[in-house]
């Protein structure tokens, strides 16, 4: 995923402040992993749960380009706090709730979200590969990140925004990355995941209903018995993908590349447009 500049994080992000810029760079760079954060707050529990709780009412807690990194925050409620810039990698925040923050260029990879709430978060630039979101709540969410290697697994991915920036493309096309994770019995429907990268993922008994996946790339992806009723798949790369058993009932596949693809033929395929 193409980081954008500092111009467009600005546009995206009103009231960002400098850091955001030298993150855009080092994620570009990808100098990020094993970066030492020098110059970040690091926090401990106890220091964060104290910001949070002396944030007045009516205010969000304002908790940018802070170090959270390994820290337990499990059960944490952080409610539409702006998390932009912080570091969170490897932290344990199961059970979490981040319903509405701001997690603009945040830093999320390893860290443990399993069963946490999400509802109307901002995951604009997130990084987060090989993160647990296993049953995690996402509905509502904007999300435009690096989800490789992530597990996804029975994770609530409805309703968001999760397609490609076409505004911001000076650095190249940013969409979302879902490379190589398991997202076995998760629900993407009707979300917008066009352009999104579902290459050697695991989507079986995924729903996809309704779901916009509009030249989405579905390389070596598994969607063994995924229902994708009504999707919208268009232009889409099926390079071998696998949809044995998948409900493609009222699809639309018009313009998708098939090379290779494998299933469909034990695939219910009702109404379905497009097909080879």
């Amino acid at each position: 995923m193409i980081i954008p500049s500092s111009i467009s994080i600005s546009r995206q992000c009103p009231g960002a402040r400098l850091p955001l810029v030298a993150l855009a760079i080092m994620l570009f760079s990808g100098s990020a992993v094993g970066a030492q954060w020098e110059g970040y707050q690091r926090l401990t529990r106890e220091e964060l749960l104290t910001l949070v709780a002396q944030s007045p009412q009516q205010a969000k807690p304002d908790i940018y380009a802070k170090n959270l990194s390994d820290l337990d925050l499990s059960g944490v409620d952080f409610r539409g706090a702006n998390l932009s810039a912080s570091v969170l990698n490897g932290a344990k925040l199961m059970r979490a709730t981040l319903d509405r923050c701001n997690l603009t260029v945040s830093f999320l990879e390893g860290a443990d979200l399993s069963g946490a709430s999400l509802h109307d978060a901002i995951l604009f630039s997130a990084q987060l590969a090989g993160a647990h979101l296993t049953g995690a709540d996402l509905t509502g969410a904007r999300l435009i990140g690096d989800l490789r290697g992530a597990d996804l697994s029975k994770a609530s991915l409805t309703r968001m925004n999760a397609a490609a920036d076409m505004k911001n493309q000076s650095m190249g096309l940013m969409r979302t990355n879902i490379v190589n994770a398991k997202a076995m019995e998760a629900d993407f429907s009707d979300s917008d995941f066009s352009r999104a990268d579902f290459s050697f993922s695991d989507l079986s008994r995924a729903k996809m209903r309704r779901t916009k996946l509009y030249l989405a790339d579905f390389s070596g992806a598994v969607l063994v018995g995924a229902d994708l009723t009504g999707a919208d798949l268009r232009n889409s790369v099926l390079i071998d993908t696998d949809f044995s058993g998948a409900n493609l009932t009222n699809a639309d596949l018009t313009g998708a590349n098939f090379r290779g693809v494998r299933g469909l033929d034990t695939a219910n395929t009702a109404g379905t447009r497009g097909l080879p």
